[in-house]
């Protein structure tokens, strides 16, 4: 059956769950959530790559306070407009090609800043290194294309999450790397911090091999393969839906809100490992390593930011969303003011953990959100969500290349955020997109759980066809059951209403 003008595109056979099948990579959505994530992991690394070197980097190439702050400028711009880009290609191409090449050209500039001899070249070569941060987009969208809306949350912020890791064990895996070279094979520093990075683009060069071979687009196929079946509407109709993202008022609030935890983050993964060096007094690998857990706390925080969202998005449904991403990001604020009045590294650490958990968990609800904005721009929309995190992060980059202290430009930060997890509270749906969230979001929930109950039916004796007929409740019913049990109501004077037979 082909699409019809005005109508939109849904994919089929998303995963409805993500842990019960984790191992599952004979399944597509498995297999590809794998290769996504780790695959964003070794962007990561490459891009933050240089930031715990820069001790040396700067005594070497004898770089000012300014130039230092204009090379974490630099370190983020690019990505804006190469995460807009990355949007519409998706859209266009899909994200397995789209990310096979950005892997290509981003594994570069990766290599070749191991040519830099002095400011200009450093800095030309750390801009374009920043196109490799476009890696976020593709991850969030291809998660979104594979996994139903009752686990889309918390796969996308699982798969962020993960990948983000790849921003704290740079902070420790390079010193290593370089110490290594110069203690290891007695190599000068100057030459030690250049193979090091030559390192970490040879892993990017391999994903890219890796990705085009293990995944696919949708779990029924190719864009391509789709569009010559008639159920993606053309290509070219791309255009045309990006502009009717940019038209829409809640990406840009969702765009600010991006800019003040995702690019909070970038600022600081692009910034601690100097502030601890500097105001603490650490080695160059210790302070890597205080940098790294704030990084590692990806590992589960982001994930638990859209498991959030989707348990909100279950009682009180989009607007649920809403609300948690505004608590979140209200907390984060606070945390990093908090944090920057700090001047004792026993009380500083256990501060950052504090930030670092609802920094992350921000940017899970966020993308928690995304996915209900456009269905049939969804790249548009995860690419302009995703350009504010490094509009945000360029924008708090110019409070480090002054004479301003790094501690005030914490504070003046976390002040922002604060203001800024308001706009969450702004962020509006109609009711018929109420409703078609809720509807898809109990689709995927009763396909979960008639799958998890299946083993248990048919041990039962029940055939096929009797497991086809068995009602499975949806996520508010089965809630609304529980409850009242609890109350102590008589569930056997209870009749469930079927909506189907109405």
């Amino acid at each position: 059956m082909f699409l019809k003008k005005g109508e939109t595109m849904e994919l089929q056979n998303k995963a409805t769950r993500l842990w019960g099948d984790f191992l599952r990579v004979d399944k597509v959505q498995i297999r590809t959530f794998h290769v996504t994530w780790f695959t964003f992991f070794l962007c990561f690394f490459a891009w933050f790559g240089i930031a715990p070197l820069m001790a040396v980097v700067r005594e070497e190439l004898s770089l000012t306070k300014e130039q230092i702050g204009w090379s974490i400028i630099g370190a983020v711009s690019a990505t804006v407009f190469a995460r807009i880009l990355i949007g519409w290609l998706c859209d266009r191409y899909g994200p397995r090609l789209t990310y096979t090449w950005l892997l290509i050209f981003g594994s570069l500039p990766v290599m070749g800043i191991g040519l830099a001899q002095d400011y200009t070249t450093f800095l030309i070569f750390r801009i374009m290194i920043g196109v490799i941060g476009a890696s976020f987009v593709i991850t969030q969208y291809h998660t979104t294309n594979m996994f139903a809306p009752n686990v889309v949350g918390m796969a996308n912020a699982t798969s962020a999450g993960w990948g983000n890791l790849g921003g704290g064990v740079t902070q420790f895996v390079m010193p290593v790397i370089f110490s290594i070279f110069v203690v290891g094979f007695g190599m000068s520093e100057a030459f030690g911090w250049r193979a090091s990075m030559v390192v970490a683009g040879i892993a990017i060069l391999l994903a890219a091999l890796v990705y085009y071979t293990f995944t696919q687009d949708t779990p029924d196929g190719s864009y391509k393969e789709l569009r010559a079946k008639g159920k993606m509407h053309h290509a070219e109709r791309t255009t045309g839906n990006f502009m009717h993202a940019l038209k829409d008022y809640r990406v840009w609030l969702l765009f600010l809100i991006y800019a003040a935890c995702f690019g909070i983050e970038l600022t600081i993964l692009g910034t601690l490992a100097l502030y601890m060096f500097d105001y603490f007094g650490m080695n160059l690998i210790t302070a890597g390593m205080i940098a790294a857990s704030f990084g590692l706390m990806n590992l589960f925080a982001r994930t638990l930011g859209g498991i959030f969202g989707d348990n909100f998005a279950s009682l009180w449904g989009l607007r649920g969303r809403a609300t948690w991403l505004f608590i979140v990001l209200f907390i984060e604020g606070l945390a990093l003011m908090l944090f920057s009045q700090m001047n004792v590294l026993v009380l500083a650490i256990p501060t950052l953990l504090l930030f670092s958990l609802f920094v992350q968990m921000s940017e899970g609800a966020t993308f928690s959100v995304v996915p209900f904005i456009s269905k049939k721009s969804l790249g548009a929309v995860a690419g302009v969500v995703g350009a504010g995190g490094n509009v945000g992060a360029v924008s708090a980059g110019f409070l480090f290349k002054g004479e301003m202290g790094w501690d005030t430009s914490y504070l003046i930060l976390g002040a922002l955020v604060t203001l800024a997890a308001f706009l969450a509270l702004f962020i509006r749906f109609s009711k018929a997109d109420e409703i078609e969230a809720e509807e898809r979001f109990d689709e995927g929930y009763t396909r979960h759980r008639k799958a998890a109950a299946r083993k248990h039916l048919e041990a039962l004796g029940m055939s096929d066809e009797e497991i086809e007929k068995v009602k499975v409740l949806g996520s508010r019913e089965a809630y609304a059951y529980r409850r009242l049990e609890s109350l102590g109501v008589d569930m056997s004077s209870v009749k469930i209403r079927d909506e189907d037979k109405e």
